[in-house]
This record gives C-alpha cells, sequence and structure tokens, in this order.
C-alpha cells in the first residue's frame, strides 16, 4: 500500500474532486435531469483527464523539480520517471475512452482536452500568455465534457465555457511565480479576472431567476479566493503566493456549487459545497501545486 501512496500523490487527489464538480456543473448548466446513470462515464472521463494532465506534468518537470522540489515523487526516486509516463499516458486514455462510451461528442471533446493538457505540459505553461490560457482551456473544456450530455444545449451556454479560462487563467497567472515570489501587477490582474467571472455569474443567475440564492454562493467563493490574493498582494513571496493558488484551486467546489444554484439545482450545489472540507483535508496530506 505505501508503494501506491506516490503514484496516488501524483494525481493531486484533492484537485480530482473539482474535475468531479466541472462535470457536476456543466450538466447543471445544460438542464439534465439525472433521470440515468451513465452519466458516471463522465465522471470517470475527467478523473482520467486531470490525473493523466497533472501526472505528466510532473514528468515533464522532473528535471526543474529535482532542483526546486525534490522531495516530489519523481526527483525523490519513489516513482521512476518511464512509469510515472506510462502512468500519466494510461490515465488519459482511460478519461477519452470513458467518454467515448457515452457518446461520440463526449468522446471528441475529452480527445481535445487530452490533446490541451499534453500542449500545456509540454510547451504552453513556459509562456506568460498562452500558459494561463491553455490551461484555462482544459478547464473550460471539462466544463463542456459535463454539457455533453445534451448536445442540444451546449450552443446556448456555449459562452459559458469561457469564464472557466478566465478563471484558471487567473489561477495559473499567479501560480508563475510560486516559487520565487511574484509581481503585485500579476496579482492584481487575478483579482480582475475574478470579479469577472463572479459578475458574469450573478448575471446569469439573473437570467435563471435565481439570483438572490446565487449571491451567497458566489460572495464565499470571493471570500475564499481574495483573502489569500489580498494577503499575497501585500506580501508577494512564495509561501503566500503558493496559499493563494490552493485557494483559487480548491474553492470551485464552490464556484461549480455556484453555477447549480444558478440554474435551480439546489441540493447538487450542497453536495459540491460539502465536498470542499473533505477536499481541504485530503490537501493536507497531497500537494495541490
Amino acid at each position: 500500500m505505501a508503494s501506491l501512496k506516490p503514484y496516488v500523490q501524483l494525481t493531486r487527489p484533492a484537485n480530482l474532486l473539482t474535475a468531479l464538480a466541472d462535470i457536476v456543473a456543466g450538466m447543471a448548466i445544460s438542464g439534465f435531469l439525472f433521470s440515468e446513470y451513465r452519466f458516471g462515464l463522465l465522471l470517470i472521463s475527467t478523473l482520467g483527464l486531470y490525473g493523466g494532465g497533472v501526472v505528466l506534468n510532473d514528468v515533464f518537470d522532473a528535471k526543474l523539480d529535482a532542483i526546486e522540489r525534490p522531495e516530489r515523487p519523481i526527483p525523490s526516486g519513489k516513482v521512476p520517471l518511464r512509469k510515472a509516463a506510462f502512468f500519466g499516458v494510461s490515465l488519459l486514455l482511460i478519461g477519452i475512452a470513458a467518454a467515448a462510451l457515452y457518446s461520440t461528442l463526449s468522446g471528441l471533446i475529452a480527445f481535445l482536452i487530452a490533446l490541451l493538457v499534453i500542449l500545456y505540459d509540454s510547451l504552453a505553461k513556459h509562456s506568460g500568455l498562452f500558459g494561463p490560457l491553455v490551461m484555462g482551456m482544459c478547464r473550460g473544456g471539462n466544463l463542456l465534457l459535463g454539457m455533453s450530455v445534451l448536445p442540444e444545449a451546449i450552443f446556448s451556454n456555449l459562452w459559458v465555457t469561457l469564464l472557466p479560462i478566465i478563471y484558471i487563467g487567473a489561477i495559473t497567472l499567479i501560480s508563475q511565480d510560486e516559487v520565487h515570489g511574484g509581481k503585485r501587477r500579476t496579482l492584481y490582474l487575478a483579482g480582475l479576472f475574478y470579479s469577472l467571472v463572479h459578475a458574469a455569474q450573478l448575471w446569469v443567475a439573473f437570467q435563471q431567476n435565481q439570483l438572490w440564492l446565487t449571491v451567497p454562493w458566489v460572495l464565499l467563493h470571493a471570500y475564499l479566493v481574495f483573502r489569500p490574493l489580498i494577503a499575497a498582494i501585500n506580501n508577494p513571496i512564495g509561501p503566500k503566493i503558493g496559499k493563494a493558488v490552493k485557494a483559487g484551486v480548491l474553492s470551485l467546489l464552490v464556484m461549480n456549487a455556484a453555477w447549480c444554484m444558478a440554474f435551480g439545482y439546489i441540493p447538487l450545489a450542497i453536495c459540491l459545497l460539502l465536498l470542499l472540507p473533505l477536499s481541504i483535508q485530503i490537501a493536507r496530506f497531497f500537494a495541490v501545486t
């Protein structure tokens, strides 16, 4: 069992819950009635895609982590590089296969997400512009994967997938300075991106006649992301920036819960919110970034 722990660590298990929440939120946005259980294939798919993505991220970063984070599974020797690469690719293939079993459209979306994942891990993350953009597209694609349960609802709600791109773009901007400290200008820009997402959620909730039910959820999410972000702005050192990144990732559960509330799925919103303490607890034992 002990030998499995480093492999689990590579998949960022606390983050996996946020990927599941993307799918659930996408289903809620599409108006899915949860009347059949095959949607579980999309949950399996996102676990494979997200898990494979973060594993391969560590594979590509092995040399850098040997210097900056030698305690991680690959540089520490707990997981050989080749086995980690095989593990990551296998997870991506499982993600694509599970989605394809649900529908051809879902399989195509999963395949595109996998391509974006590889593009980010191998090349895009080294760019200050394209890194945040491609990473955000991965999350937007994940939300779209959830929406693919009802293809006819995709086009009317397609613009919503731009918001995870903006949000994850903000987190990725912050994370680029996580090790060595950062610039306040980048942190202020991330705050602006967060605010745009919150405003868009409230606008959608207003259109769906769910504004007052959604406001507390958006305010909770704003509190969770802005509190550590402001602390990082006041003192932009690595540890504080790391906390801002961690908060941004884990609070995705609350953001997705707000989407569920905005579209009238109150029980789903509550369920996603209840996953937050579990995610925080898991994050105490496994790295988020």
